[in-house]
């Protein structure tokens, strides 16, 4: 029975990661495409809170008050390219170590593992 009151819901979702260096983590992120939508700082002008988006993908960082140790990270986050091939080729061209591209059942187009600086495990597939 529809009675025309709306069921209460959540409507949005950003993860947020605790990270050793907020500005590391943007950094890292804009390589990925990413650009910085919101921040907060310290009185000393460190960044202690950032928002980062691209398209439909957006995750906000906190500064962590603990060490970042990244064997206890219980998340990955998992994230599409377009052009999987020519991304991993930019971020070899950029240091980061990515891994080969891979075909697993779940993503036939192909699928690359990339860690964060803080040690966070992206999965990147192409999408499409």
């Amino acid at each position: 029975m529809d009675d025309g009151v709306a069921t209460p819901c959540a409507t949005g979702l950003i993860p947020m990661a605790h990270v050793a260096d907020v500005q590391r983590s943007v950094d890292f992120y804009r390589l990925l495409g990413m650009e910085l939508r919101s921040s907060l700082k310290t009185n000393k002008g460190d960044l202690q809170w950032a928002h980062v988006a691209c398209e439909g993908a957006e995750l906000m960082f906190a500064r962590a008050s603990e060490p970042v140790i990244a064997s206890q990270q219980a998340v990955l986050f998992y994230l599409y390219s377009p052009h999987l091939i020519a991304l991993r080729d930019h971020l070899l061209g950029s240091g980061v170590r990515v891994s080969a591209i891979t075909y697993p059942d779940y993503m036939p187009k192909g699928e690359v593992r990339v860690e964060d600086p803080d040690g966070y495990c992206l999965l990147i597939g192409q999408a499409g």
